[in-house]
């Protein structure tokens, strides 16, 4: 990003709900430690470079110790003979309202970088803000917004939210990847924003990936849930972010209305809830069905009284397949509990003990190990007025962040939608399209993520017909369908019709969050993926013409 153009202000992302939990276990076996030390090795590479061009560094990579990372920085610069400023945000630990847990954060706005900013920094480390506020933030320094800029921080706050996941943003992890060349490795995505709010998605020249409108609506739609993405700086109305493509490489994002911020702040809680092993057995020809059932008949009783059993069978097994590995299914039990003897070797060692007296094949994918403590993430609310916003700046000094005013009037309803066309009639009478058993993904993409326990799936259509279509088709009752994981849980449709998508957001699915491990993909990263590779009937003018007649039916 410093070699590549022209650029003003680097960002970076260091802080996810994983993340904290593992910065809360190093700042245990050393107090001064709680950052993304990461960071340093980069800031050795680039500090130079950054200073000699004018680019200022923001990071959120002090975690739990944004303090002793500003210090570690100001050694890092001496010690290269760089002479920057540096400057940090604090405010963000919450410990003190939370007791027996980790790692207890509030998620902070921009503000106090804007304010580093002001004061002369060359580099601002912050803890625990809101991913967007790492825009947010130089932008309202940049253009001197006020905090009741609604419009133009909402602006800002999206284009953080597309920027924070990086090349997310320039067809990685992209539902239509195929079509892209130059994806072995994507550039990074920059956004030129405006007096106004308005952006431009972007990238440097030469660089790898693309940059396009559905590039840009997959990371719209990554880890929101309704169509107001609520922040401590703003209210971003997510149903009237606009997009346009400018050119090759350049998406216009404009018409983002704001609202103020609500009156408290998100909280992040980690805790450690357990521990847990696991094992996978590897199944291998026939009757995989009756071996599965044989060992978990033969570790019933060693089972017996732990707290949470889980038994997973994936059938990647071929019939009359060409390679032993294709041939084989896997069975996996994972085992946690309060107590790491429970689920230590004792049962691992039980697992293996039936190596000689199970099924035929009998192998495992890795030798037994001791139990692994697991991590739990949840989130709440503190009254904003409560956290201290503090900003640091360069020569040692204090700056108290003003939390926002008194609670604005509630906002507006957001309008109903209005009612679909029927699906894909493209002047077919009701009743008569023409539709073939496919794969949603041929008419829509899809892009999913975890929220702590709860995990959204955002889908969108690339043309009007699909969309209207898409609209009308993917009820909550046929997303359950599809995805049968979903059936007992709560489940909530967004719709977002400037971007022709829907988001769904699925209550629960991930157990106590990503560091549980509580489900096979614990961050619903490919839960969007596997609702594309399921089946519906789709209206023939919607698909592409590779399927043979016979495969068309009429209802």
């Amino acid at each position: 990003m410093l070699t590549g153009g022209e650029l003003d202000v680097l960002t970076g992302d260091y802080l996810a709900e994983l993340t904290m939990l593992i910065l809360g276990r190093d700042r245990l076996r050393d107090p001064g430690l709680g950052y993304a030390k990461t960071f340093l090795r980069q800031l050795e590479e680039g500090l130079g470079l950054a200073h000699e061009r004018g680019v200022r560094i923001v990071a959120n990579a002090g975690g739990l110790n944004p303090a002793g990372l500003a210090d570690a920085v100001r050694e890092l610069a001496a010690k290269t003979g760089v002479p920057v400023r540096v400057a940090h945000v604090e405010g963000d630990d919450v410990m003190p309202y939370a007791e027996g847990v980790l790692t207890a954060n509030a998620y902070l706005g921009g503000a106090g970088i804007a304010a580093c900013l002001r004061a002369g920094a060359d580099v601002v480390v912050t803890g625990r803000v809101t991913d967007a506020a790492l825009v947010s933030g130089p932008a309202a320094w940049w253009f001197d917004w006020s905090p009741g800029d609604h419009d133009r921080l909402a602006g800002a706050v999206v284009a953080g939210h597309v920027l924070e996941c990086g090349t997310q943003a320039t067809g990685g992890n992209y539902s239509f990847f195929t079509r892209h060349a130059a994806m072995a490795r994507p550039g990074f995505p920059l956004a030129e924003i405006e007096a106004d709010g308005s952006c431009t998605l972007t990238k440097h020249p030469g660089t790898g990936g693309a940059v396009t409108t559905g590039t840009v609506t997959a990371q719209l739609l990554y880890e929101t849930q309704g169509a107001r993405y609520l922040g401590p700086d703003v209210t971003a109305r997510l149903d009237t972010v606009r997009l346009r493509e400018e050119g090759p490489d350049r998406v216009r994002i404009s018409g983002v209305r704001g609202e103020a911020p609500p009156p408290t702040l998100k909280t992040g809680v980690t805790r450690i809830g357990g521990w847990r092993n696991e094992v996978v057995f590897v199944l291998t020809g026939l009757d995989i069905e009756a071996k599965a059932e044989l060992v978990r008949a033969q570790l019933a009783g060693v089972l017996e009284g732990v707290a949470d059993v889980g038994w997973t069978l994936a059938r990647t097994d071929h019939a009359d397949a060409s390679t032993e590995e294709a041939a084989s299914a896997m069975l996996r039990l994972v085992v946690r509990d309060p107590s790491a003897d429970r689920v230590g070797r004792a049962l691992t060692s039980a697992a293996i003990e039936l190596a000689l007296g199970s099924y035929p094949g009998f192998h495992v994918t890795a030798p037994p190990g001791p139990a692994q403590p697991y991590g739990v993430f949840s989130s709440g609310q503190l009254p904003a007025a409560t956290v201290p916003h503090v900003a640091v700046l360069p020569d040692g000094s204090r700056l108290a962040i003003p939390a926002p005013g008194p609670a604005a009037p509630p906002a507006a309803p957001l309008p109903p939608l209005p009612v679909p066309p029927d699906p894909g009639t493209r002047g077919a009478p009701a009743g008569q399209v023409a539709t073939r058993r496919a794969p949603l993904g041929l008419v829509a993409g899809a892009r999913s993520g975890d929220k702590g326990g709860d995990a959204n799936v955002g889908v969108w259509a690339e043309s009007a017909d699909a969309w209207d279509w898409l609209r009308s088709t993917l009820t909550v009752d046929l997303f359950r369908e599809l995805l049968p994981e979903t059936r007992t849980l709560p489940v909530t449709r967004h719709d977002l019709p400037n971007l022709r998508a829907l988001n769904f957001v699925v209550t629960g699915i991930l157990g106590d969050g990503v560091a549980s491990g509580h489900r096979f993909d614990p961050q619903a990263k490919a839960l969007g993926e596997w609702l594309r590779a399921r089946h519906l009937d789709v209206p023939v003018s919607l698909l592409p013409p590779l399927a043979p007649p016979s495969e068309v039916s009429r209802p």
